[in-house]
């Protein structure tokens, strides 16, 4: 019954309801957010308030994205502090949580106890700022959800993964002076509560998806 037990809470944190790896592939495609080409990528700057739940892209004052942003639960918080983008991965699959993939079929397993051939969950847009902490693809709830990452509507994770480079400078803070104005209406999905993808869906590679149309606005 243990064993049981713990498979069950396990799948239910593959399946989105807790943790960083832990991310819906949302198939709910409304929400969106305004992205504006830098004229200059070495000024492109980032900026996170916790409390606004809310992701600051800037040129110098000018706003390139302003987006919602999930953030890290109580005791697994969001790092606050001044970083810099120290890796770009496209297609990211965590190394933590995944799937155990044999003839028995598809099953929720840390990598240290698959049994059969394991695949990461999906982390798409990974953006890292400090090792195992990055921003990436991810059902957007409105309230602290992950293990510290910080996910972004799948409209809105490709834009920020080309507005940003490595060195790009993040600072993340509990406030931010733009959550009184840019921030201040700020717009938010429902994505988490969609329906979780098929198992079958997320360990293929269909699971990374291009965007559907232009990334930026000139």
């Amino acid at each position: 019954m243990k064993r049981l037990a713990y498979l069950f809470a396990l799948a239910l944190a593959l399946a989105g309801l807790s943790g960083c790896a832990g991310t819906k592939t949302a198939f709910s495609g409304s929400y969106d957010s305004v992205a504006y080409r830098p004229a200059n990528p070495n000024n492109v700057r980032v900026k996170v308030s916790l409390q606004n739940r809310a992701v600051y892209v800037l040129e110098g004052d000018k706003p390139l994205l302003v987006t919602a942003t999930s953030i890290g639960k109580p005791g697994k918080e969001t790092p606050k502090g001044s970083f810099r983008v120290t890796h770009k991965i496209a297609k990211k699959r965590s190394n933590t949580y995944g799937f155990s993939v044999d003839a028995n079929g598809i099953r929720p397993s840390k990598s240290s106890e698959a049994t059969g051939r394991y695949v990461g969950f999906p982390m798409a847009y990974w953006v890292e700022f400090k090792p195992a902490y990055g921003f990436h693809e991810g059902a957007v709830w409105p309230t602290p959800r992950t293990h510290g990452c910080l996910r972004l509507h799948k409209n809105v994770a490709p834009k920020f993964y080309h507005l940003v480079k490595i060195g790009t400078p993040v600072q993340i803070a509990e406030t931010q002076p733009e959550d009184a104005t840019i921030g201040r209406n700020l717009r938010r999905p429902t994505d988490y509560a969609d329906a979780d993808p098929p198992t079958s869906f997320l360990i293929s590679d269909a699971v990374f998806q291009a965007p559907s149309g232009p990334l930026f606005v000139n």
